[in-house]
């Protein structure tokens, strides 16, 4: 089955709402989901989102502590429009509907603080904001008429090159996708492309991400020849619940914010022996910090006390962990709760420019599988929301402009063609060759590396994408063959760019070159495929 629209919108998240909602006024908007329309990232975002609201705060001080947190290498333009551009896209949710907490200050606005911040700015519904979020969102994207494809998982853009056009003529026409529920593959074509996939916390073992992480926008753009950057920063939430029950719960940021205290075994408070900016210094130094403690230790998790804070302040502000917790038999009002960090955002991505327009004509890119320049080395805290909804509505005059100047495609684009394979039989493998690459991306390329560790993750990296490759070209494709093949590809550009980096700066620490360099290495690493790392994003 062949589809046609104005825009092709991969992704469900803040970001791909963002971008449909407004785009579905000049046009015809596909929106394709893997799973159902809800299951995003973007719903299980704790925090909030950051912005410049409260008496005493100003953009100024929200940019500078975005570039401190970037460890140098923030694009400061991209910061610059995110941070001022921001407190008009919030009032738009507010607009919309969207239910943040709020308080009798004049802003009206209950406003937390997080790790990194200099001041309060951290707007939020509970602690449940992203699926607040999402709701506003996805019902105005529905109102708006946005068409839906849920249970639709994109396996290859469609690109002129890719049809045999001549060098310099390459362009993203759009994509084929699985129907997960009938088995069959659709063409789906769009004189706009837009990648809003998300990140791809599921190539490691220990995540704060839901199933549907698994890099699949990163790992086809990448295919398609597309530059992407800095995959080397990946940041690891410093609180992820430790429970054997609990699969992939985040204790968030903001129980730092209102005063959480993190203790080791013996019940010390240890981050003053690390950072003197202690529970609130960034993500990267809190994270290590653990870490650290946990191999001095020999513990198998740290443990986040919020009992001094008492129980009606944690029911009011934290209802949902507070209850989610308590279910796993843990009263965070009396019990310190376990934790342990886990991969939770993706800081590179996709190169962009200032419109999520990729290095490909046609092919946009926003949200986390994007890489704008606004998180640099090292995400501050609750800007990944706001990144969304800013680029996300920046994307759409650079699209409609797309869609003025393109011509349909659809004669040349072929049907899929499955050719000789046959369906699976050997399921085991696909689950065998995921759980190894979580289980080597954790031990090999995680909080702390070494050249010898990530040496280790290549050699068995390139071994792990044969046998998948021989897979994927032998069987009809599933969901799952699909979500491995970007898995393997993704931990192979993650692998790639940290071998590149020497240097230790931001979410980037190795042990075979523990310093920061200011003068060889305040650069992006920049990976196009089939040819060797250049600077093909000039800064």
């Amino acid at each position: 089955m062949r589809h046609q629209f104005d825009y092709l919108v991969l992704g469900s998240g803040i970001a791909g709402l963002s971008f449909a909602m407004q785009a579905a006024r000049h046009g015809s908007v596909a929106l394709l989901t893997k799973r159902a329309r809800g299951e995003t990232n973007t719903s299980y975002a704790q925090g909030g989102v950051a912005a410049v609201f409260g008496p005493q705060d100003d953009v100024e001080q929200h940019i500078q502590d975005t570039l401190v947190a970037g460890a140098g290498l923030c694009r400061e333009p991209a910061v610059r429009v995110t941070v001022e551009e921001g407190p008009a896209r919030v009032r738009e949710l507010i607009e919309l509907g969207v239910e943040f907490t709020r308080d009798a200050t004049p802003f009206g606005f209950h406003l937390t603080r997080e790790g990194g911040h200099s001041q309060r700015r951290i707007l939020h519904a509970a602690d449940l904001t992203g699926r607040e979020v999402e709701r506003g969102l996805l019902r105005a994207a529905e109102e708006a008429g946005v068409q839906f494809f849920e249970e639709h998982a994109a396996i290859d853009l469609i690109t002129e090159s890719k049809l045999g056009a001549s060098p310099g003529r390459d362009r993203a026409l759009g994509c084929y996708a699985l129907d997960s529920r009938s088995g069959e593959v659709h063409v789906f074509l769009g004189k706009a492309v837009v990648l809003a996939t998300g990140g791809a916390g599921k190539v490691y073992l220990y995540t704060s991400n839901p199933d549907v992480a698994t890099g699949d926008g990163l790992a086809m753009a990448h295919r398609a020849g597309a530059a992407v950057a800095n995959l080397e920063f990946i940041q690891f939430h410093p609180t992820c619940l430790y429970h054997p029950q609990a699969k992939s719960f985040l204790i968030s940021e903001a129980l730092r914010g209102e005063g959480g205290i993190l203790r080791n075994k013996a019940g010390e408070a240890f981050m003053e022996r690390y950072d003197p900016r202690k529970e609130l210094a960034p993500r990267d130094v809190v994270a290590r910090s653990i870490d650290s403690e946990l191999k001095r230790r020999g513990d198998d998790c740290a443990f986040l006390d919020m009992t001094h804070l008492g129980k009606a302040f944690l029911v009011e502000h934290f209802p949902n962990i507070y209850t989610t917790c308590q279910a796993f038999g843990i009263d965070m009002a009396v019990t310190p709760i376990p934790v342990v960090p886990a991969a939770h955002y993706v800081c590179g991505g996709v190169c962009t420019d200032l419109n999520g327009q990729t290095t490909i004509p046609g092919l946009l890119a926003i949200g986390e599988v994007a890489c704008t320049g606004l998180h640099g080395a090292n995400r501050l805290a609750s800007n990944s929301l706001l990144e969304g909804m800013v680029f996300g509505r920046r994307a759409v005059t650079v699209a409609r402009e797309l869609v003025a100047q393109a011509t349909a495609p659809s004669a040349r684009v072929p049907d899929w063609d499955p050719g000789s394979a046959v369906p699976p039989d050997e399921g085991v493998i696909v689950k065998q060759n995921w759980d190894e690459i979580r289980a080597l991306m954790w031990n090999y390329v995680g909080i702390v590396r070494t050249d010898k560790r990530l040496a280790r993750a290549q050699r068995r990296l390139d071994n792990l994408v044969d046998e998948i490759h021989e897979y994927y070209w032998g069987y009809l494709i599933t969901r799952d063959l699909l979500e491995l093949r970007n898995l393997a590809d993704v931990a192979r550009l993650i692998v790639a760019c940290a071998q590149e980096r020497k240097e230790s700066r931001g979410l980037h620490y190795t042990l075979s070159w523990p310093r920061r360099d200011d003068v060889t290495w305040v650069r992006d690493t920049v990976l196009v495929r089939g040819k060797p790392s250049l600077e093909a994003w000039p800064r």
